[in-house]
């Protein structure tokens, strides 16, 4: 179903770089039906065309009429004069996308034409190696082909997972924000494994093993974190006493004010961009 579609990205930083990679990578979609487009920086183009073997092209000389999905890619404050430039140009059953923080399906149906198929996304960017958690809110004018072929393209990139969008803003703390406080946790260990004399690159495969692998046990086994994590909490062992440092030091509420955070930042943004276009 997707190897006759063509997908636009509008915008070529981190995300779109991920995005395209991972789609790239699979097959799924021939690499000159993917382009891709920004608004002035030709030179990140040409780094993306010579190494994902893609089209790229100025805003200007996009090819409307063939274009299936325009993924909208910018950075959230491009996205209000993105709209207004495709808004004539697109039809209702193309599919805009959505991949920026903050920005609504509602958002996208007040800027395009009524009855635009809109979807909103929210992946991470460990697109770039498919394993991406991707979030996908479907628009009230969306039909149910378009928005499964949209889950298609995205799980070229890893699993998706359709939330209500309400949800989205909680969901961009968690995943969309979250490889970062994974990274980070893996660079506290890492530190510490070199300050006891670990070369860092052993200190960091170990950190990222043990990472991996309790994400795999709770992947492949049908029990919740806490039952795991009590089955290798001996009393008064090892673990028990690195979990009680954690309490102490108030790591579970670090952890979940960083996706508490994250998430008000999201909703912060949507109320700016609003804010910003609401007539005075």
């Amino acid at each position: 179903m997707l190897k006759n579609k063509t997908i636009a990205f509008l915008g070529a930083g981190s995300m779109a770089e991920a995005m395209i990679s991972g789609t790239v990578s699979t097959g799924s979609v021939p690499a000159d039906q993917i382009i891709v487009t920004n608004k002035s920086n030709t030179e990140r183009l040409n780094k993306i065309e010579n190494k994902y073997g893609v089209r790229t092209m100025p805003m200007n000389e996009l090819p409307y009429a063939e274009i299936d999905f325009f993924i909208l890619a910018m950075k959230p404050k491009g996205a209000e004069e993105t709209l207004e430039m495709i808004k004539d140009k697109v039809r209702v059953d193309q599919v805009v996308v959505s991949v920026l923080a903050g920005i609504t399906t509602g958002y996208m149906e007040e800027r395009l034409t009524n009855g635009q198929e809109v979807i909103r996304v929210m992946p991470n960017t460990s697109s770039m190696i498919q394993e991406s958690a991707t979030a996908m809110s479907i628009g009230e004018n969306t039909k149910h082909g378009n928005a499964k072929i949209a889950k298609q393209l995205l799980q070229c990139m890893g699993e998706v997972y359709v939330i209500e969008e309400d949800q989205m803003d909680v969901f961009t703390g968690m995943a969309g924000s979250g490889p970062a406080y994974f990274y980070y946790l893996m660079e506290q260990m890492e530190n510490i494994g070199k300050s006891n004399g670990m070369d860092a690159e052993t200190a960091r495969n170990i950190a990222a093993q043990t990472l991996y692998g309790a994400a795999k046990m709770i992947i492949e086994k049908e029990e919740s974190p806490a039952d795991l994590r009590e089955k290798v909490t001996s009393p008064n062992g090892t673990t028990a006493a690195g979990l009680e440092a954690l309490r102490k030091y108030n790591g579970g509420v670090a952890i979940s004010q960083a996706v508490s955070h994250a998430a008000k930042r999201s909703k912060e943004i949507s109320k700016e961009l609003d804010r910003v276009l609401i007539p005075s």
